[in-house]
């Protein structure tokens, strides 16, 4: 069986060819740990998490690793340390621990569920702050190759400057936009001491109470990296220099890994900034040999903003009744995101989540043990994660163990008990709904059946069962 990937640098889907089948190596871009995650941080983790979960089905479990990093240097966690007087360390190690909570939630696969006591790790948690040193080094190469320079105490990449290697690709390649294009679409910080528009901080000054290193290249003030910088550095030390690769290593070959994940959002600046950074360091025609981005994410038909009142965190659903009234089980929440093929964009809905809770409690309904993992799944994620059809499958396996099996290699827990005791009325939902009855009531009484229909399509979105009794009472309950 082939496995075939969408490469948003080609545009196409690719036979995935890892460099070497023995350690095939991804890296994807974390979260910035300043507060808690919220649902559209969860798409990329949820998505690259089954992907490591089918590579190391078809590689092996030992062959396989996974770089995910964590950003915990970064202007907000900056500006959130210093409101609360603590350090920055002791700002992210609290919101890193309350990412991990939930996302363990979500059935993703945590570092101490696939390493092993004296083996190499097979996942990995890179934290910005403890990577200075290879960030530092990546820019004083850079600037040795003349493709970046100092100014006022800041280093910067020199965009214009790329374009004069012929060994790497053009700047822009990933997006495939030119560089008017780009210039015209991005925010671009207009300063004094930058050569040209569209160049890049790869360092920067710290002043007062912000965090500062020694700065590379002579430069006397303390500084820190600018954020671009940090994925090169980490994909560096976890992905290239356990392998023989680096900033060691002269052979353009040792210094590309196979799979680069992400949002959509990040192609550009970030993913495309990335590119220039470690080409242009190791003289390499690609950073990685296939790069993949998930969609966008809005709630109910929206952008997700906090000025529209439907921001919501991966906690807020898990233990709150902010989104339709109650809590949600992750299995539920995981189920939901992996509706939708993960490079389309995704409306998260009250119904989606109602709609995988039912479906959840069928499958749920008989888990015995011995199964297998179903080979139709293997076939449907094998095309480019195709989870639309992943689940139609799921649907027509006869075998319950099979079933069990294969959810429980998917993420699932298989907890029936679990789903049904996380389904919680809040005092919110129990108005609402009362409010409903009452308006159907008095809307039947006067024969206004639509106005009774549509108040029934609304307690059916908000997955609420009606029972009319033969005393002239209503009765209800929350769908299980």
């Amino acid at each position: 069986m082939v496995l075939r990937l969408y490469d948003t640098r080609t545009r196409a889907k690719v036979d995935f060819t890892p460099i070497d089948p023995d350690r095939v190596r991804m890296y994807v871009c974390g979260p910035t740990v300043y507060d808690f995650a919220h649902i559209g941080n969860a798409r990329p983790i949820i998505v690259f998490d089954l992907l490591f979960r089918l590579l190391r089905h078809v590689y092996g479990v030992a062959h396989v690793s996974y770089a995910r990093n964590i950003t915990d240097v970064d202007d907000k966690i900056n500006e959130r340390a210093a409101e609360r007087g603590i350090t920055i360390r002791e700002l992210t190690n609290g919101t890193l621990a309350q990412f991990h909570q939930d996302i363990r939630e979500l059935g993703v696969l945590m570092p101490d569920q696939v390493n092993q006591p004296g083996e190499p790790p097979q996942m990995i948690e890179p934290r910005a702050t403890d990577h200075i040193e290879e960030m530092k080094a990546i820019i004083e190469r850079l600037v040795a190759r003349g493709v970046a320079y100092v100014a006022e105490e800041h280093v910067l990449f020199s965009v214009h400057a790329m374009e004069k290697l012929a060994t790497v690709p053009r700047y822009g390649a990933l997006a495939r936009r030119s560089l008017d294009e780009m210039l015209a679409g991005a925010r671009v910080d207009v300063a004094p001491y930058k050569r040209d528009a569209m160049d890049f901080v790869l360092w920067k000054p710290s002043h007062g109470n912000q965090p500062g290193w020694p700065s590379p290249l002579g430069i006397a003030t303390p500084g820190r990296p600018g954020w671009h910088i940090e994925c090169s550095a980490m994909s560096m030390a976890t992905l290239l220099t356990p392998y023989g690769g680096g900033i060691a290593c002269d052979d353009p070959a040792r210094n590309v890994f196979d799979i680069h994940g992400g949002g959509i959002d990040l192609v550009f600046p970030h993913h495309e900034n990335e590119i220039a950074q470690s080409c242009c360091a190791f003289d390499t025609p690609v950073m990685a040999n296939v790069w993949m981005h998930n969609g966008f994410l809005q709630v109910e038909s929206e952008k997700m903003s906090k000025s529209l009142g439907n921001f919501i965190t991966i906690r807020e659903l898990l233990g709150s009744d902010r989104f339709g009234g109650r809590a949600w089980h992750g299995d539920v929440l995981r189920l939901a995101m992996l509706r939708t093929h993960y490079r389309q964009p995704i409306d998260w809905t009250l119904q989606a989540l109602n709609e995988a809770q039912q479906t959840l409690l069928r499958w749920y309904e008989e888990v015995p043990a011995g199964g297998s993992v179903d080979a139709g799944v293997i076939e449907a994620l094998s095309d480019d994660l195709n989870t639309p059809a992943m689940l139609a499958r799921l649907h027509q396996i006869a075998d319950p163990a099979d079933r069990a099996a294969t959810l429980a290699f998917l993420g699932f827990g298989n907890d029936a008990a679990a789903l049904k005791r996380d389904t919680q009325v809040s005092d919110g939902l129990r108005q609402e709904v009362e409010a409903l009855l009452a308006a159907r009531k008095v809307a039947r009484a006067e024969k206004n059946w639509p106005e009774s229909d549509r108040i029934r399509d609304e307690l059916a979105r908000l997955n609420i069962a009606v029972k009319d009794n033969k005393d002239g009472t209503t009765s209800w309950e929350v769908k299980l």
